[in-house]
């Protein structure tokens, strides 16, 4: 069993940034590949940026340049750094752990709104 715990999310201004952080419970943390989805009410979740074990990194084309995702295998923690949001970035924001069962995190919720 792998318990997420997301936090960072809140309200910003178009154009700014947030930090989303993602730690995972667990000692197999560096061997999951991870991931960051969002979604939006009414719609599905939807895959933004992951990374896996050995460090590589994707990110959908709605976000790239934009979005970075790092991760702390020390502190067993997953980052999304995210610059340049814009109102279609609002949504709750999940993380991802493959073990490779999926587990999610509760969600934390990201507003850009003037």
């Amino acid at each position: 069993q792998v318990q997420l715990v997301e936090s960072g999310g809140g309200l910003v201004q178009p154009g700014g940034s947030l930090r989303l952080s993602c730690a995972a419970s667990g000692s197999g943390f560096s061997s999951y590949d991870m991931a960051w989805v969002r979604q939006t009410p009414g719609k599905v979740r939807v895959w933004v940026a992951g990374i896996r074990a050995d460090g590589s990194t994707n990110y959908a084309d709605s976000v790239k340049g934009r979005f970075s995702i790092s991760r702390d295998n020390v502190r067993n923690t997953v980052y999304l750094q995210m610059n340049s949001l814009s109102p279609e970035d609002t949504a709750v924001y999940y993380c991802r752990a493959a073990t490779p069962l999926l587990y999610f995190g509760q969600g934390t919720q990201v507003t850009v709104s003037s």
